[in-house]
Order: C-alpha cells, then structure tokens, then sequence
C-alpha cells in the first residue's frame, strides 16, 4: 500500500463530516486560504482524516512540482513528496500557527530536498569518474523554451548545449545555493518567504542568492 492511501486509512475511524460542519469551502483568495487552513489544520488536529487530505489536495501540485523540480528525477521526487506530507501528518499535532501552512509543508519538503541534494553531492565526489545520468537533463531548470516542431536542427543542438552547460553550472553551487536560487528565480518566491521556509534571515537569503547568481554567471560565461 502507498504511503498516500496510508495516511487516508490512518483515522478512517473518526467522523469526519461532523469535524468538517464548520470548515467553509475554499476561497480564492489568498487571505480566505489562510483562515480556511487553520480551520482545516484544527480539524485534522482533531482527528479529521478529511480535513487533513483537503489541505493536501491544496499543496500537493506545487509541493510534487518542487521536490521533482529540485531533485531532477520524477521517482525520486515523488517519494520526497510522500515523506513531505506523511512528516506533516505525524507532525501536525504540534503545529503551533506561527507560519502559514504553506510556509510550514515547503519548509519539511525543501528541508528533505536540501539533504538528498547533500547525499548527491558527496556521492558525486566519492566517483574517481562521472557519468552523465540518463535522465541528467530534467535535472535542470527548464531555461529554454519549449522547442516548436518547426524548429530547426541547428537550434535543437544549441537549446542541447545550453542545458548541458545548465547542469555543470547548477552542479558547482552548494545545494542551500541552489535552493535559495531556484525557490526565488523557477518558484516566483519572494525572499521572506524564502527565509521563513529555510528558517534563517532575510538578509543571509541575500547574501546566499547573490553568491549563487555570481558562480552562475561565472560558469555561464562562455555561452554568452
């Protein structure tokens, strides 16, 4: 049994219509979504299965889209995303409302994210030889635009290039680096979102992106 039908059966004992009476249907906008999260965070605190897979429902695609995003590989962003949210379920309980939910499930899923990155990297420098992966290139951040069907050979081979030289530059930044660049340039975060989600200033964030965009440039340089 997957671990996303574990956490359904987990209190498939409670009643969890009566939990739910008082919980409105979501809102569009983001003020709404905040007051709705904190009725849904109280009901699973309570034991509501449901109210627990509402709030999954919420952050699932953005939460599966960054840990796959950020680890390059589909399989093994998918089982960071299922530990993300099996943390947040086991952990829910001592949710105290000092961040918004969102902040909270992205902090658990880039703090997993952050240390399959460091296994990556010291494995990485344990080969006395490297690879290319199979499927190294969807470990980048999709820089180039999709490719028409018209589009001419010559500049698949540059859009082909371009990513390659993508890897080895993304490869040379720590993973905090990474990170910090990748949530705020391919996530659209602003910095003190990114600062409460990584647990630490506003101003190391600065600092941290302004290192990673200069390493960046450096290894970019030669394309330009």
């Amino acid at each position: 049994m997957s671990e996303a039908n574990q956490l359904r059966r987990m209190a498939d004992h409670v009643n969890d219509d009566a939990v739910l009476s008082s919980v409105p249907p979501a809102g569009e906008h983001r003020s709404s979504r905040v007051v709705d999260d904190a009725q849904l965070i109280r009901a699973a605190q309570q034991g509501s299965a449901a109210a627990f897979e509402q709030l999954v429902q919420r952050y699932d695609r953005a939460v599966l889209r960054l840990t796959v995003h950020l680890t390059g590989s589909e399989e093994d962003g998918q089982d960071i995303y299922q530990e993300a949210f099996l943390r947040a379920y086991v952990h829910l309980p001592r949710f105290r409302f000092e961040c918004s939910f969102y902040t909270w499930i992205y902090r658990i899923a880039t703090n997993l994210c952050l240390d399959y990155l460091r296994r990556k990297r010291s494995r990485s420098r344990e080969l006395t030889t490297t690879n290319a992966a199979d499927g190294e290139e969807r470990e980048i951040l999709d820089l180039v635009p999709d490719q028409s069907a018209g589009a001419s050979p010559e500049r698949n081979l540059a859009s082909r290039i371009l990513r390659e030289y993508i890897v080895r530059a993304l490869s040379q930044l720590s993973p905090r680096e990474r990170m910090v660049f990748e949530l705020k340039h391919y996530h659209g975060l602003q910095l003190r979102t990114v600062a409460g989600i990584l647990e630490t200033t506003e101003g190391t964030i600065k600092n941290t992106l302004f290192r990673a965009t200069r390493k960046l440039r450096l290894q970019l340089s030669a394309v330009r």
